[in-house]
């Protein structure tokens, strides 16, 4: 099934809607032309369309369907209670939805099914892209996060051959990212209670995600702390109290402190600048538990030989989808078959070509640009052969 998912009022396409095929747990989510391909074992009934902020849609589906989906989504309305939205402690909701952490996530050891793509653009050209199918293993959240772990499935990876792209870009331990950056149980970063203490909090405005109201709570630097804080929202189920989703940006106001985030090597005579750091964790809820959905990662920076004259905008994406739930009696993943978070999935896989390589997995559909790009680089990378 694939299809293209709007503004009802606008007509605006709506990146990172989870798209899901009821009666099933195979998902994927748009990508930012917001289309959307969705592979499914069995043509389900329906699909089921959410995004935050709107109405959620569900789109029948017939057997003899073979054209586009072209989907609508509503802006939501809710109405809330004005005691909650105006004289509710950010601090003290917070707290207890940490506190709950163990009863609104899966109790039980999970292996999920993920797709996981990175790129690199230097200006506004793709030279590096690369993809894999993972199986993650998630332990109950009653524990910590230590016996969660990535494999590799299959994976692919194409690097640009032109002459003048003399300086590319790898992400340390890239398919690990839905378990380093999985904040319910990594709570170091934001959740503690003295990392509570840097920041304040603030109430705002409440929205709709997957037709419940959430709770919006912002973020910002209070202090100046001894490592580098963030900015950002985090959005907690009205009725359950659980996280579903958490947006976060690296404070660049001290570049040299970011630099020390970002960068973790770089060649001799390269000058690094800083632009942005930027990372969501997105959550879903079945109905009774919740569970790691969605993991975007967005870092820019400057680079530039000392001896030239101008530096070069890069930018590097990661982003994973849990697409599958393969079991909820899962045995962890032996370490010697498991990513380590040290390690570049760039140095991990080989050239692709083969247009049929996913199959039946289900992925994050390119974007236009990016399968023009991809396009590109296999026939340069052909020719020079």
């Amino acid at each position: 099934m694939t299809g293209v998912v709007r503004d009802a009022q606008t007509g605006k396409v709506i990146p990172q809607a989870s798209v899901i095929a009821t009666g099933s747990r195979e998902t994927t989510v748009t990508n930012q032309d917001g289309s959307f391909v969705l592979k499914s074992r069995k043509m389900p009934a329906s699909i089921s369309v959410s995004c935050l902020g709107y109405q959620t849609a569900v789109v029948p589906i017939s057997a003899d369907r073979h054209s586009r989906l072209k989907i609508s989504l509503k802006p939501a309305s809710i109405r809330l209670n004005e005691v909650i939205v105006n004289v509710g402690d950010p601090r003290a909701i917070v707290e207890e939805a940490v506190r709950k952490i163990p009863d609104n996530y899966s109790r039980d050891n999970e292996l999920l099914q993920c797709f996981y793509r990175e790129t690199t653009q230097k200006g506004r050209r793709y030279i590096y892209v690369a993809e894999a199918v993972t199986d993650m293993y998630k332990a109950s959240y009653t524990r910590l996060v230590n016996p969660d772990r990535v494999s590799i499935i299959k994976g692919r990876r194409i690097v640009s051959p032109h002459a003048s792209d003399t300086l590319g870009a790898k992400m340390q331990g890239g398919p690990t990212l839905p378990v380093e950056l999985d904040l319910m149980k990594n709570r170091d970063y934001l959740f503690t209670s003295d990392e509570l203490d840097l920041y304040n909090l603030k109430l705002e405005v409440p929205t709709m995600l997957n037709d419940r109201q959430q709770l919006v709570i912002s973020f910002s630097p209070a202090f100046i702390a001894d490592h580098v804080l963030f900015y950002g929202k985090m959005y907690i189920d009205m009725q359950t109290l659980a996280f579903t989703r958490i947006e976060m940006s690296l404070d660049m106001s001290d570049p040299k402190r970011a630099t020390e985030v970002m960068l973790l090597h770089k060649p001799m005579g390269v000058r690094f600048r800083p632009r942005e750091m930027t990372t969501t964790v997105a959550y879903t809820f079945d109905g009774k538990t919740s569970r790691i959905h969605y993991v975007h990662s967005d870092v820019r920076f400057y680079c530039e030989w000392k001896k030239k004259l101008f530096a070069s905008p890069y930018h590097v994406e990661a982003e994973m989808v849990v697409t599958d739930l393969l079991s909820s009696e899962a045995r962890p993943i032996a370490g010697a078959s498991s990513f380590r978070s040290k390690d570049s999935f760039y140095d991990k896989v080989q050239f692709f070509s083969d247009p049929d390589f996913w199959r039946d997995y289900n992925i994050i559909e390119p974007t236009e640009s990016l399968e023009h790009a991809i396009g590109k680089l296999i026939k340069k990378k052909k020719t020079e052969n």
